[in-house]
């Protein structure tokens, strides 16, 4: 495959399997993230859902929170969130995990109400979300599908990507919140896990620390990205 470097624009061509790792361009030795893709966009939100359950073809949101992340900056005075009021009952499991029970969610906007106003709130920026691949973007997808919303594309970011270009791939290496927040020293006295305001304030401390290990540039070239849906803002 073929990437172009972003100082010099020498084209360098090199095996797929190079995704995601530094290299050095040969002429000008401008070091940068091999990547199919180069990004120039800056506009970074770090979200975090709760739900009813894992299955997203059945299950639904009850909690969405949000905070921006721009210029390489974790921006904690902009923030999203919003309870969502499935249709069946929180379970006691859930509740139990989470902390949110029926009674938060009673006078909440439906799931779909609550995703359109994140939609309407997060615009056109790139959605991060730790297992995001895995969850977070299915619940987005599927909350759209289920009701038939006007959706269009969001790029999404995987943080445990990040985590395995900074900590490696080695079979055995965690890659779970706790051990990133271990690893990186992060601060987390007063703030309550498995609450999606909790885990974006979280998430997005831990984001801003291998973002600056990396070196990475604030579009976060080199990692990965994934499609989800949002709804359409057709208000």
């Amino acid at each position: 495959m073929l990437v172009t470097c972003p100082a010099c624009q020498r084209p360098i061509s090199g095996p797929k399997s190079r995704l995601g790792t530094r290299i050095a361009c040969p002429d000008c030795a401008h070091a940068f993230f091999w990547s199919d893709v180069h990004h120039a966009a800056q506009a970074f939100v770090i979200y975090d859902l709760e739900t009813t359950g894992l299955d997203p073809a059945v299950e639904e949101i009850i909690q969405i929170a949000a905070m921006r992340f721009t210029g390489g900056a974790l921006r904690s005075a902009e923030t999203f969130s919003s309870f969502a009021r499935p249709r069946r009952p929180i379970s006691a499991f859930i509740e139990q995990y989470t902390g949110i029970g029926n009674q938060h969610v009673a006078g909440a906007p439906r799931p779909e109400e609550a995703l359109r106003a994140f939609a309407r709130w997060s615009g056109s920026a790139t959605l991060i979300a730790h297992n995001g691949l895995r969850f977070d973007s299915k619940f987005l997808t599927a909350t759209c599908r289920r009701h038939g919303l006007a959706a269009r594309e969001a790029q999404g970011i995987d943080s445990i990507h990040i985590s395995k270009m900074l900590f490696g791939r080695v079979r055995g290496t965690g890659h779970s919140l706790d051990h990133l927040v271990s690893r990186l020293g992060v601060d987390t006295a007063g703030v309550r896990r498995h609450d999606a305001r909790g885990d974006v304030e979280i998430l997005g401390r831990v984001v801003a620390g291998m973002w600056g290990r990396l070196g990475l540039d604030h579009a976060f070239n080199g990692v990965p990205r994934h499609s989800a849906m949002l709804p359409v803002d057709d208000a």
